[in-house]
């Protein structure tokens, strides 16, 4: 039998494994928004005036609200605790930032919001997978 054959037979017969050390690599993926986040906590005063509001709720909540996300919802999907809840603030910012903030800017713009949210989604529906700590809650 040759090597790719192999490779592919394992991958088949342990595709629980597989899906969630993929589901890992997924989170963690999703979890380097986390930067972003840390990036406007740091400077969180800087420029606030000129901060986006699409939610009209001015723009230091709105600020608060991203960071909120991109920095704790992130991490909080990374490590997979209430990672269903987690998501949904993540997906309603890269609804509100590819879809309003950059709704007329070319598709480079938003290319990495759309990535964000397709693998935001992915996640909401696949859930967490068995190596995270929602998954260790549920064992017990």
């Amino acid at each position: 039998m040759k090597t790719p054959q192999r490779l592919f037979q394992f991958v088949a017969s342990s595709n629980v494994v597989a899906l969630d050390a993929a589901l890992l690599l997924f989170r963690l993926a999703a979890a380097l928004m986390a930067l972003h986040g840390w990036s406007k906590y740091a400077d969180f005063y800087t420029e606030i005036e000129e901060w986006p509001d699409p939610l009209h709720v001015g723009p230091v909540a709105s600020k608060a609200l991203t960071v909120f996300a991109e920095l704790v919802c992130a991490l909080m999907v990374g490590v997979g605790l209430f990672t269903r809840a987690a998501l949904i603030p993540l997906i309603i910012c890269m609804i509100m930032i590819v879809f309003v903030i950059h709704a007329g800017d070319p598709f480079e713009d938003r290319e990495h919001g759309l990535l964000y949210l397709f693998l935001y989604v992915a996640l909401f529906l696949t859930g967490p997978g068995k190596y995270s700590v929602d998954g260790l809650r549920n064992k017990k």
